[in-house]
C-alpha cells in the first residue's frame, strides 16, 4: 500500500469525515464522488460504509492517479473510476445517485466550475439527493483563522483561479440549484462539512 498514490491530508481527515458521513449517508444507496484525487476517501468510505455503493471520478488527467488504489480495494461496493469533469455538461452516467460527495475540490476549482457543478445538479439531481462538501469556508467574507488566511495565499500563487470559497455564495448556488440546508459541520484544521438537500 506504500506504493500507492498517497496524500497526507487525506489520511488525516479520513476519520472525521467519516463519522459525519455515516450519520448523513445512513438512507443513501450510491454516491458520486467528485475528485477523488488518490482515492483515499473513496476506499476508506467505501470499506467503512458497506451498504454504499461509492462511484469515485476523476479529471482525466488525474485518472491514472486515481485508479491504482480503487484496483486494489478487496470489497464489492466501489465501483470502478471514470472520468468526469464538472465543466463538461452534461455528466456521464444516465442518472445523479441519491448522494453526492466532494472533498477539498471547491478553492481548487476555477468559481466557474463551482457554478457547473451546482448547475447541472440542479438540473439532473432528484428530490432528496444530499450533497456534502467537505474542505475551508469563509463566512462574512471572513477567514475563520490565519492558517486559512496563509493557505488561501499559497492557493492563490499556485492558481489565479483558486480560492477559498465564501459560504455565503456557495449556499446560494445551492439554493438556486433547489438544495436546502441540511447541517454545517466544524471538522478539524479549520475544515467544515456542509451538506443540503434537493427538495
Amino acid at each position: 500500500m506504500e506504493r500507492l498514490p498517497f496524500s497526507q491530508a487525506c489520511e488525516n481527515n479520513k476519520g472525521p469525515i467519516l463519522e459525519v458521513l455515516r450519520e448523513l449517508f445512513v438512507d443513501r444507496l450510491r454516491v458520486l464522488e467528485i475528485g477523488s484525487g488518490t482515492g483515499q476517501h473513496a476506499s476508506w468510505f467505501a470499506g467503512h460504509l458497506p451498504h454504499l455503493q461509492w462511484q469515485p471520478t476523476e479529471v482525466q488527467q488525474h485518472l491514472a492517479v486515481l485508479k491504482p488504489r480503487c484496483d486494489a480495494f478487496s470489497g464489492a461496493n466501489l465501483l470502478p473510476p471514470y472520468a468526469l469533469d464538472v465543466s463538461q455538461r452534461p455528466w456521464p452516467g444516465a442518472k445523479i445517485p441519491d448522494a453526492v460527495f466532494t472533498a477539498n475540490s471547491l478553492h481548487i476549482m476555477p468559481w466557474a466550475s463551482v457554478q457547473d457543478l451546482f448547475a447541472e445538479l440542479g438540473e439532473r439531481a432528484g428530490a432528496d439527493t444530499l450533497l456534502a462538501i467537505y474542505g475551508p469556508f469563509n463566512y462574512g467574507g471572513q477567514y475563520t483563522s490565519d492558517s486559512n488566511a496563509r493557505f488561501d495565499g499559497w492557493l492563490a500563487q499556485q492558481s489565479p483561479y483558486s480560492a477559498i470559497r465564501d459560504v455565503e455564495k456557495v449556499d446560494a448556488l445551492a439554493a438556486a440549484a433547489g438544495f436546502v440546508p441540511r447541517s454545517d459541520v466544524e471538522m478539524p484544521a479549520n475544515n467544515r462539512l456542509l451538506a443540503w438537500r434537493k427538495a
